[in-house]
């Protein structure tokens, strides 16, 4: 199922967004050597291996551009990609096709890179039951494609923003004066708005992790940057009464000790902002 942020509204937005920056008053190198009535075809070469995402969404920007450019699905989001591989041919006026390229290809292969690596971390720590979350570190005004590349590669989405979902962490602790204060004067501010959000709590070691437990309220606690020694002592004083995520440096190589800790999520910014694209390119045919 697509996440709730996938609306049309929300994806035509962005895509009128990225037209304007693009195109801004037209596609001159387009319109100055193709003529008006030229038609053409060409298609989406894989140059990389990995999972591919963004077809749904260049389907959205081809008919954005162009609504009679008509699009042969050849490989769905999702699917495993390899050097050679053709994921669609497009086909109609060619100068439609020219002014929606690079949209498609810049989303595309970002969208690619992010669901190979979320996969790829997602598989270091499969049958531990724990699951694998993005972050809000994410590129300002392209977050709506990036956490959808972590859906398709398999991973989950924390928060979408700042408010959906209520996360005090260290710096909103140390203002308010400590985890407890934190706390409370959040489940006062939701009562007095009348707001249904979820509370979670960063902590950075056990008195803070025995603190939050004392005050609760709340519904998950994050284990920041502790050792995995540390993280199972703390997995253990939670004793399931709340859900547990890990997050902090968390790498390919220390992931699968983290999940093994017995955590109910690991939050991984890197599945967002430290990934290469995948190359594809659109070519005539």
């Amino acid at each position: 199922m697509k996440p709730t942020y996938l609306t049309e509204k929300s994806i035509n937005a962005f895509i009128a967004a990225a037209l304007a920056e693009d195109v801004g008053d037209g596609d001159h190198s387009s319109l100055a050597a193709i003529p008006a009535d030229a038609q053409n075809q060409a298609r989406l070469l894989v140059k990389g291996e990995g999972v591919l995402a963004g077809v749904e969404l260049a389907g959205y920007i081809f008919k954005a551009v162009d609504p009679e450019l008509q699009l042969d699905v050849l490989m769905h989001d999702g699917d495993r990609m390899k050097y050679g591989d053709v994921a669609f041919t497009v086909k109609g006026k060619a100068q439609s096709i020219l002014t929606a390229e690079r949209l498609v290809l810049n989303c595309m292969q970002r969208m690619s890179g992010i669901a190979t690596y979320t996969n790829y971390m997602a598989g270091l720590i499969a049958g531990t039951g724990a699951k694998l979350l993005d972050t809000r570190k994410t590129t300002p005004n392209f977050r709506l494609m990036e956490k959808w590349a972590v859906v398709i590669g398999g991973g989950h989405n924390h928060r979408f923003g700042l408010y959906d979902m209520i996360m005090l962490k260290d710096n909103h602790v140390d203002y308010a004066g400590g985890v407890r204060e934190a706390i409370t004067a959040t489940q006062k501010y939701l009562q007095e708005k009348g707001k249904d959000l979820k509370i979670e709590i960063e902590t950075r070691n056990l008195q803070e992790v025995r603190e939050a437990l004392e005050t609760g309220g709340i519904h998950r606690i994050m284990l920041d940057n502790m050792s995995t020694e540390v993280m199972r002592e703390a997995v253990a004083m939670i004793g399931g009464k709340y859900e547990v995520e890990a997050s902090g440096g968390i790498t390919e190589e220390t992931i699968r000790a983290v999940a093994e800790c017995g955590v109910d999520f690991i939050s991984v910014g890197a599945l967002t902002h430290s990934n290469r694209s995948i190359d594809l390119s659109l070519k005539a045919f």
